[in-house]
């Protein structure tokens, strides 16, 4: 849909104006109202516009203020067309439009055939404009996918292949000593934005800055990748202070050692890629060097025994030991120097000698606990390390007061046999079971595993079968209606009443009834 913006310091005008529009060309534009040229400038940061339509008099910027401005906005990937509305036949004016490119200049009071003449005439422009763009852009994507292509060979290419490699590329011409950055954006999910994402960041990061890079390219993970001079390097690291600044959580930058030679290339993207992955254990920091790898630990072993013992500690009721557990177990006080393939493997084997033990030996806990579970089990799921501990430690305390309490309602079974005492006095009511674990003061995850132990079947059959034995009482010893066994005996509907029956006793009500009064006759 185009969009048109409106640019006038009186109200009633703007809206004159859309209405105006809206009557001749309906559902066809999208509307954006500005009250003077500054508050245009502002909208146009973050919004594209294709049509602006502008008052010349008008407060805090005027039409010609705002004009000169906006052609001089290097931010705006497409300029837009302008009709200037002014009261003023002035030569000035004009001059004014015609050096600031205006596509029309309507004098007021504007007649609408004027307007929706010089609307057509733009919209003419906007299509030719847009499929000469897409023509272009077409020509230039397929230029820069073989481009990205032969880049990403080298990013991956042994060192044998690199020269052959390296010259089917044009242009490329590496400098006397090169770094290489590989950028990347998590967002609180973890998960990593797309290429077109993460290029409108860069774009917004890098305005003004007058960075010189060798070539710039996308790798296989969508993550942006910089060959830039050594030299270069300071405007990393300013870009970096940017991030910070306006606070881009999420944004890291990972940086190799110093390159000179073509068949380090591969080399060195890996070094940016480890300094990328280190960045999971430095919240807050948007460039890791890879120098920060190469002080890591060379030598280290899973904790096994404190792992084991933390699972043995579960249902304890000992919150502060599964916490000091886990700060012994991932060496917080030393997090900085491990290398991330011990936490991961540290991770791992929680998942599999804790976690998956945990739920299956005791069932499933609640959804929210089930979430974290799943979120847990992968990493990958975080920005930083410092979120999946903090969510780990939750779901552990989480499961220590769930198998807490399952132990304690299979010693004590009070509150099941209450449960079902209710279940059988208040069957003809609305049940479902958070009402009857509320009933009898029960979390609701630890009394479905409870409940299915103790009766041996799941709530929902057991509330089933005792409202069909109820309503085969009924069925044989009065006789009440279908409709009026199915509202005694619980149910919504007299439809679902029968689809419940015939689940649980093979036949329907009615052929059950038929059946009771011919044995009561023989």
């Amino acid at each position: 849909m185009t969009q048109i913006m409106i640019v006038d310091d009186e109200r009633n005008i703007r809206q004159g104006l859309q209405v105006m529009i809206e009557r001749e060309f309906p559902a066809h534009y999208q509307y954006i109202h500005a009250r003077h040229g500054q508050e245009a400038l502002d909208q146009m940061i973050n919004t594209a516009i294709d049509i602006v339509i502008t008052d010349i008099r008008m407060p805090v910027m005027d039409g010609v203020q705002f004009l000169e401005q906006m052609r001089g906005l290097k931010t705006l990937a497409v300029q837009p067309y302008v009709i200037v509305l002014s009261g003023y036949d002035d030569f000035e004016y004009a001059k004014a439009a015609i050096r600031y490119q205006v596509s029309e200049y309507l004098l007021k009071p504007i007649r609408r055939e004027d307007l929706f003449d010089a609307l057509r005439r733009l919209e003419e422009e906007l299509q030719k404009r847009d499929h000469v763009s897409r023509s272009l852009a077409e020509v230039e994507q397929y230029r820069l996918q073989k481009d990205q292509e032969q880049l990403q060979s080298l990013l991956y290419a042994d060192p044998l292949e690199l020269t052959a490699l390296s010259e089917q590329i044009d242009g490329l011409r590496l400098p006397e000593h090169y770094v290489i950055g590989v950028f990347q954006y998590k967002n609180k999910e973890g998960i990593l934005i797309d290429q077109q994402e993460l290029t409108v960041l860069m774009k917004r990061l890098c305005a003004g800055m007058n960075i010189q890079c060798t070539a710039q390219l996308y790798d296989k993970e969508d993550r942006l990748v910089w060959i830039i001079p050594a030299t270069e390097l300071h405007h990393l690291e300013h870009l970096a202070e940017i991030a910070a600044q306006r606070e881009v959580e999420g944004l890291l930058i990972g940086i190799s050692e110093q390159g000179s030679q073509l068949q380090s290339i591969a080399e060195h993207y890996q070094e940016a890629c480890q300094a990328l992955h280190y960045g999971f254990l430095h919240p807050g920091i948007h460039l890791i060097h890879y120098r920060v790898v190469e002080q890591t630990y060379t030598t280290w072993s899973i904790p096994e025994e404190e792992i084991r013992l933390l699972g043995n500690t579960l249902g304890s009721d000992r919150d502060p030991e599964i916490e000091q557990r886990l700060y012994q177990i991932f060496r917080i006080h030393e997090l900085i120097y491990l290398p991330i393939v011990y936490i991961e493997q540290v991770a791992q084997c929680i998942n599999e000698q804790v976690l998956d033990e945990i739920f299956r030996h005791y069932g499933e806990a609640s959804v929210e606990v089930l979430r974290l579970y799943r979120r847990v089990g992968n990493l990958n799921h975080y920005r930083y390390f410092q979120d999946y501990f903090r969510d780990l430690e939750n779901v552990l305390i989480c499961l220590d007061d769930y198998i807490r309490q399952l132990r304690i309602i299979h010693t004590e079974p009070q509150h099941l046999k209450e449960a079902v005492q209710f279940i059988h006095a208040h069957y003809d009511r609305p049940l479902n079971m958070a009402i009857v674990s509320n009933h009898v003061s029960l979390n609701y995850s630890y009394f479905s595993e409870a409940f299915k132990a103790y009766t041996g079947e799941s709530f929902v059959i057991y509330l089933k079968k005792v409202r069909i034995a109820k309503a085969k009482l009924l069925l044989t010893e009065s006789s009440y209606r279908l409709n009026e066994i199915s509202q005694q005996v619980g149910f919504e509907s007299s439809r679902h009443f029968s689809k419940v029956f015939r689940e649980l006793e093979g036949i329907t009500p009615q052929e059950y009834r038929s059946k009771m009064n011919v044995r009561s006759l023989i």
